[in-house]
């Protein structure tokens, strides 16, 4: 079983661009939606992507916070087209930028579409409790807001926050 330990970040300035070393644009739908995960009538969020040339079926426990199941399956391309057909709620489009700072490996979701004007950063760890450096472009965390996550922005996107929301005063 895969064991998924990542914290999210608000990114602040574009500082981190000129240190990004690759970009990736990726696509992802999800075959549930928050309203099936909220009630509790699926435990996991099922998502499709497409990221470069590469396809994936991923498998994502419920779990608020920064620890939860995951599972992920490479598909074919021609699959994952069929399957982002059959989603519900939107599609999410961004670019993911890489981003390595002292030791970690940061992934800056830069969104498209229906969520642009929203950028966040993740890093993956090892353990819940370790250390890492945080780079002087990140703001405050989001882990644990779900309106951040990827599902909850395919479901109702940035684009219908309200002021108070993208200021970051309503939880």
């Amino acid at each position: 079983m895969a064991i998924e330990i990542e914290r999210k970040f608000l990114v602040i300035g574009n500082g981190w661009r000129s240190a990004a070393h690759k970009v990736m644009p990726m696509a992802q739908g999800y075959i549930n939606d928050q309203v099936a995960m909220d009630s509790g009538a699926m435990k996991a969020s099922v998502r499709v992507r497409i990221a470069g040339d590469e396809a994936y079926l991923n498998l994502k426990s419920r779990e608020l916070g920064h620890t939860r199941q995951e599972f992920d399956y490479p598909i074919p391309e021609d699959d994952a087209r069929a399957l982002l057909a059959l989603c519900v709620g939107g599609l999410v489009d961004k670019r993911r930028h890489y981003v390595k700072h002292e030791g970690h490996l940061w992934e800056v979701d830069e969104f498209l579409g229906d969520n642009a004007g929203l950028v966040v950063a993740e890093i993956e760890l090892a353990s819940a409790d370790e250390p890492f450096a945080r780079p002087d472009w990140i703001g405050a965390e989001v882990t644990d807001e779900p309106r951040y996550y990827n599902l909850a922005l395919a479901t109702r996107p940035y684009l219908e926050w309200s002021a108070d929301e993208r200021a970051g005063t309503v939880a």
